[in-house]
């Protein structure tokens, strides 16, 4: 991988609290054309990692660089425009009386609401990034009654906005009934193929959540980093067993995974 072709790199980053760790020693690249999937049990460090590295936690030692930029030399706020990010966590925390229009537009600022007036032309911006989501059709149905898979296409696209680097899902199927999480997928899936998307950092603890697309997989256990590299090399039955600390078995039928624990 050269440097030029490097949307992230954390260097040997430590994270401490109160002198306990929750990263330990983790090193990272991802590169323009990969799309992650960043799995271990909960309570690993999957969703502190992208916190370190988009600025949200700052690592008690080591480096972090994103699109080319280091981590104590550059304005963080601006740089986050350029990272999409879409969490089941974040959905009770927007208007329920805004349309899924404003919730798009609103990725220019990055706010849980509207508190500026917005051109014409963001407003298109946000009219295409819900279409590339297939959510065109709702641009105008208010926030309050989408369904939880249709609120997650809307943060999608509030990501796409500002045409990120990178695109991270952390978690987003949490909740999920079965048909929403395929629903979901196949989505991701679509804006993937259709060209000039972002690189995808899925972040689960379920293989069923990867789809062909996802290139590269990163196992974490216990704040470290237990394995990275490609789908095929990295996700094995030995190593799942390392990420979760039970025998497992690995089935793949077509692009599919099903997992089973032991």
């Amino acid at each position: 991988m050269t440097e030029s072709n490097t949307l992230l790199r954390l260097d040997s980053i430590d994270l401490e609290r109160e002198g306990t760790p929750i990263l330990r020693g983790v090193s990272w690249r991802v590169a323009a054309g990969e799309h992650w999937a960043i799995i271990g049990a909960n309570g690993c460090g999957k969703t502190t990692v992208l916190k370190v590295a988009t600025g949200y936690e700052w690592p008690t030692r080591g480096a972090v660089e994103v699109l080319g930029q280091r981590y104590g030399e550059i304005n963080i706020p601006q740089l986050r425009r350029h990272i999409g990010w879409v969490s089941s966590a974040i959905l009770a925390r927007f208007p329920g009386a805004n349309r899924a229009l404003d919730i798009a537009v609103s990725g220019f600022e990055a706010s849980m609401g509207l508190f500026r007036a917005f051109t014409e032309e963001e407003y298109a911006r946000a009219r295409a990034a819900l279409d590339r989501v297939g959510m065109g059709a709702l641009a105008g149905r208010r926030w309050e009654v989408l369904s939880q898979g249709e609120r997650q296409r809307a943060l999608i696209a509030r990501a796409l906005v500002n045409e990120p680097a990178l695109l991270i899902l952390d978690e987003p199927c949490a909740g999920l009934d079965p048909v929403a999480r395929v629903d979901f997928l196949d989505g991701v899936e679509r804006l993937v193929a259709s060209g000039h998307a972002p690189a995808v950092l899925l972040v689960t603890h379920h293989v069923e959540e990867l789809r062909p697309f996802i290139n590269r997989v990163l196992l974490l256990r216990d704040g470290a980093v237990l394995a990275a590299g490609s789908t095929d090399a990295v996700l094995t039955e030995p190593l799942l067993a390392r990420t979760f600390g039970r025998p497992c078995r690995l089935d793949r039928v077509g692009g599919e995974f099903r997992l089973r624990v032991g």
